[in-house]
């Protein structure tokens, strides 16, 4: 697309993001568009479509603010292709979507701001979209679910379980990527957790879920999960990993389950003979948050690339926690007090580190700013989406 239609679709998004709850209005109308004229589409959806609104507005905000980057724009899209076999979507659905998108911004702009040009852009935009998403879901092999029979449940604190799981067949993932888990009582309601795992050829899995307060999946994900329930699981996204390439030594930074990403790729790092050295900041509110810091050591023990730095805000555990099981192992590095991004920051830019961090998204951005006021160059720092 030239700079005059991209600057079109712009204007024309940035018109409906200004008008008094315009986003949630448009994304509103094109799903009763797409519902009515495509009835057949509802079924790739779930029951309560809030989440999914919200998913629809980040990503195509996403599109239309960095049109004119197609080295972040064209992967961003494949990806989405890629995950969208999931739903068992097909290529005329893809069609429908884009026409039903156009129809909602027409009648959402109207009168004098939707001119022949415009829709003109729109639909070279969205023609642009679908091409790339159809073309990865096309290029991409292998099932569009993978099923996985719970075989252990395991909830280590009030808020947190560890799920294993069987799979019907191997799956292959990088340690560091994230898959989509649907869960029964909850179809068509997908959320994305990264394997705490290496991919292996057994087709076992392991994930670590938290409870999300007033979170649709989540709560029965920890609270409700029986052994013998049968999860889908989706094609594995995120390019999180080690870039043996660059040559530089490791720091990862996680918080809560997020330690579950770098926790599968230091795994799978004490599986092979030479390493880089690797720096892993362990993060939580409470010394408690660190329920898998042993796991973490008895790696740390017989590799002596990687040290393991746990950090909690508190410094004595909650009420409600009771366990009596010591938080930090024997001969561990000392645990340090504090707040996460702060604490690595304190031991200075890291410059020469290629960097990881996972958590929240107020996580992200706090460590991220952290470490860039000390110096530290952004294109060191890695994380997954944080929509």
């Amino acid at each position: 697309m030239d700079a005059r239609k991209i600057s079109l679709v712009r204007t024309t998004f940035k018109a409906v993001a200004a008008a008094d709850d315009g986003p949630e209005r448009l994304v509103r109308s094109f799903y009763a568009i797409l519902f009515s004229h495509y009835p057949g589409t509802r079924e790739f959806f779930p029951a309560t479509m809030n989440v999914q609104r919200d998913r629809l507005l980040r990503a195509l905000g996403h599109v239309v603010e960095n049109f004119d980057d197609s080295e972040l724009i064209l992967p961003f899209l494949a990806q989405l292709g890629r995950d969208h076999r999931k739903y068992g979507v097909a290529d005329e659905h893809y069609i429908a979507v884009g026409n039903a998108l156009v129809t909602a911004l027409e009648d959402f702009a109207g009168g004098e701001m939707w001119t022949e040009e415009v829709d003109l852009a729109w639909r070279e935009a969205i023609a642009l979209i679908v091409s790339v998403m159809m073309e990865a879901a096309h290029l991409e092999a292998g099932p569009r679910t993978w099923t996985g029979r719970v075989v252990e449940h395991k909830q280590v604190l009030r808020d947190v379980a560890v799920v294993r799981l069987q799979l019907d067949q191997p799956l292959r993932y990088g340690a560091g990527q994230y898959v989509g888990v649907s869960v029964p009582g909850r179809p068509r309601m997908w959320r994305y957790l990264s394997p705490s795992i290496p991919a292996n050829d057994q087709g076992q899995i392991e994930f670590h879920v938290r409870r999300v307060s007033g979170g649709w999946v989540s709560p029965a994900m920890v609270g409700q999960t029986a052994l013998g329930d049968e999860w889908l699981i989706s094609s594995p996204l995120g390019a999180l990993g080690v870039d043996r390439s660059t040559g530089r030594d490791q720091l990862m930074i996680g918080s809560g389950t997020g330690i579950a990403p770098l926790r599968a790729q230091v795994m799978e790092m004490a599986m092979r003979g030479n390493n880089p050295r690797v720096h892993l900041f362990v993060g939580g509110t409470y010394p408690c948050d660190l329920y898998d810091l042993e796991t973490l050591w008895q790696i740390a023990r017989t590799n002596p690339w990687l040290t393991v730095i746990p950090v909690s805000q508190e410094d004595t555990d909650p009420w409600w926690h009771i366990d009596p099981t010591p938080i930090t192992p024997p001969g561990m590095h000392q645990r340090l007090t504090g707040k996460l991004g702060e604490v690595v920051a304190e031991f200075g830019a890291w410059a020469d580190r290629d960097i990881q961090i996972v958590g929240s998204p107020a996580l992200v951005q706090t460590v991220k700013y952290r470490l860039q006021a000390k110096g530290t160059p952004l294109a060191n720092i890695r994380h997954d989406p944080l929509a």
